[in-house]
């Protein structure tokens, strides 16, 4: 892969108060009778009748490598006001689009400019004539994108969790204090309806302007950053939206071909992107160092990937992240902020995978360091719906989930050794509140109002301290802190379009202090006990454990051990467990019924209803 030259693409605006524009259309040639022109307004006149946008034509050249190139100039001088009232020449944002004129036909309106750096209201692409660019703080030179291993994860949605990006970055020292180091931010990139997830953009090198502007998402991953969290994106590459320009300009043209589009793998949703196609590739290997760079993130989350995955030798998915780590590797030695990824011989780039269908398959093969896996999630749902005579079965299937079974830890690519992971989680963007296995309430006949009955709030505890406490990454959906208890149908236009906005009076009533009590222990005791990243074991007797509803498994690094015993019943229940190293065993969260065992010598514990405990000794013998 290439990398695409961004120096020559989308919007430049220069000091002078001049603005380069450059495009590539492939197949689109002056020499078949069409033009391409920009129309060019100040934000502040946008939408008053008496100020028209100004227009300007385009020259189109050939590329070697990409073929149709079109370009041009405009100089943004104020004595050329289109009208007394218009802010033309001022500093600001200015708004744009192309369109397309031809011969004995329409002129094709409303191209946006796959390569725009900003975005403007009407989802137009835009820049800023006067941009000061964001200066780094001397902390984050100083950064480093935590290890695999030590990552807990929040994953949210800027405007549901803080309304706009400056809103959300006051928020971090609420997420650093809950004990997070890590946040999973959906997409941010522009795309075409008001509230919507963001899974179907229309650009993909700037923030969409409904969340804020580039100095925006600088000052939040600055600050996250200082917090001790890192962050990481939501990027949606195997499908886009019907309006995406390599979209809609080719359909309206009528062309019967795509240089960007078509059938590559899975069809699944949108439109799908080919990745057969020397430009498709790039672009997005050019989207990834542009947010490693411009930005300074710390990996991606790469949604929906069986959409682009043709193997792990493929031209799609293994490709691109093979040539982002090779990218970063490269970086090694250099002075400047891609440090932040290097410990040793480590390399801490973040590639994780929405995998669903193979996961294993995708830490095995490519260089993607961990993957989305619903296996966990789906065995909990399986326990929390369970009749009595199918709790066993169900348990033991949830055990061995929490202790990845089967996934590697590490796995040799070539010459690169990458450290390997899954994440774990209960509940995620895509679903429904946990909560509302239990109980629902309806606010009418429509599934879009129906809630979970917050009541049942306790039953949710052993499934918490369960993903908090196994193998892999833990991963926690804005406001599961707070239980929130929000339904989402499994499928329709009103899953995407829902706005599910941060309850935060949650925080204060009794079931927001109780859960969010809980997670910032678990937090604090995953953070802090190494042994919990090291070997798991489950105690697999379905006669003295999973029947009664009990789950046990352990964690072991060293002469450190911790039980983690789980109660899924509505009674609390003693067993009896033999514990294979002697000494003082310490209960972590809440510092009761602690004690002393001998090496091999079985006791009598308690465990409490719908709640756990985690018994820890350290030096043992």
């Amino acid at each position: 892969m290439n990398l695409l030259p961004l120096g020559k693409l989308g919007a430049r605006c220069t000091p002078e108060g001049r603005a380069d524009f450059g495009v590539f259309l492939p197949w689109v040639s002056d020499s078949d009778g069409v033009g391409l022109g920009v129309k060019l307004i100040h934000e502040n006149d946008q939408f008053l009748q008496d100020v028209p946008a100004k227009t300007f034509e385009m020259e189109c050249s050939i590329d070697p490598n990409y073929g149709e190139y079109w370009h041009g100039q405009v100089e943004i001088d104020a004595s050329e006001k289109p009208h007394k009232k218009s802010a033309w020449g001022k500093p600001g944002r200015y708004v744009y689009r192309y369109f397309l004129e031809r011969r004995n036909n329409e002129p094709i309106d409303w191209i946006i400019d796959p390569y725009a750096r900003e975005f403007g209201i009407g989802k137009l692409s835009a820049f800023t004539l006067g941009y000061e660019p964001h200066i780094w703080s001397d902390e984050e030179e100083l950064w480093k994108t935590p290890r695999q291993e030590d990552l807990i994860v929040y994953e949210l949605m800027i405007n549901e969790f803080g309304g706009d990006m400056r809103t959300a970055t006051r928020h971090l020292e609420y997420l650093q204090d809950l004990g997070v180091n890590c946040i999973e931010i959906m997409p941010v990139t522009n795309i075409s309806n008001t509230t919507d997830w963001g899974f179907l953009p229309i650009g993909y090198f700037g923030v969409d302007e409904r969340f804020g502007k580039r100095r925006d998402m600088q000052r939040l991953i600055d600050s996250a950053h200082q917090k001790g969290i890192a962050v990481i994106l939501d990027m949606v590459y195997g499908h886009t939206d019907s309006l995406f320009p390599y979209s809609y300009l080719y359909r309206e043209m009528g062309f019967g071909e795509n240089p960007f589009l078509g059938s590559f793998a899975k069809d699944l949703f949108g439109e799908s992107t080919d990745f057969n196609r020397a430009l498709t590739r790039d672009f997005f290997y050019t989207v990834n160092h542009h947010w490693l760079s411009t930005y300074h993130v710390d990996g991606f989350r790469y949604d929906c990937v069986p959409n682009y995955w043709d193997g792990p030798t493929g031209l799609g998915y293994a490709n691109l992240v093979y040539q982002t780590y090779k990218l970063v590797f490269g970086m090694r030695g250099s002075q400047d902020h891609w440090q932040r990824f290097f410990e040793g011989d480590e390399i801490h780039l973040i590639q994780c995978a929405e995998q669903l269908e193979e996961p294993v398959e995708v830490l095995e093969k490519t260089y993607s360091s961990s993957t989305w896996q619903n296996q966990t999630f789906d065995a909990a749902i399986a326990v929390a719906r369970a009749e009595a005579s199918e709790l066993a079965g169900r348990l033991t299937y949830l055990g061995h989930r929490l202790g990845l079974v089967g996934y590697p830890a590490k796995e040799k690519i070539n010459e690169d050794t990458i450290q390997k992971s899954a994440l774990q989680y209960i509940e995620n963007h895509d679903h429904y509140r946990f909560v509302c296995n239990f109980c629902t309430i309806s606010r009418d006949d429509n599934d879009l109002l129906k809630e979970g009955d917050r009541r049942y709030w306790y039953k949710v505890q052993p499934y918490l301290i369960a993903i908090m406490t196994a193998r892999g990454i833990p991963l926690i959906w804005q406001g599961q802190e707070l239980c929130e208890n929000y339904f989402l149908p499994e499928s329709g236009m009103g899953r995407v379009v829902m706005f599910r906005p941060m309850r935060w009076d949650y925080f204060y009533d009794p079931i927001g202090k109780r859960t969010i009590w809980l997670t910032r222990r678990l937090m604090k005791l995953r953070r802090k006990a190494q042994f919990l990243r090291g070997e798991h074991w489950f105690y697999d007797d379905p006669e003295r454990y999973q029947s009664r509803g009990l789950l046990l498994f352990s964690r072991r690094a060293g002469d450190a051990f911790s039980l983690v015993a789980l109660n899924f019943t509505d009674s609390d229940q003693k067993a009896y467990f033999s514990f294979p190293l002697g000494g003082d065993y310490y209960e972590e969260i809440h510092g009761e019924d602690s004690f002393r065992a001998g090496a091999g010598e079985w006791l009598e514990i308690c465990i409490p209803s719908n709640y756990g405990r985690i018994w820890t000794v350290e030096g043992g013998e």
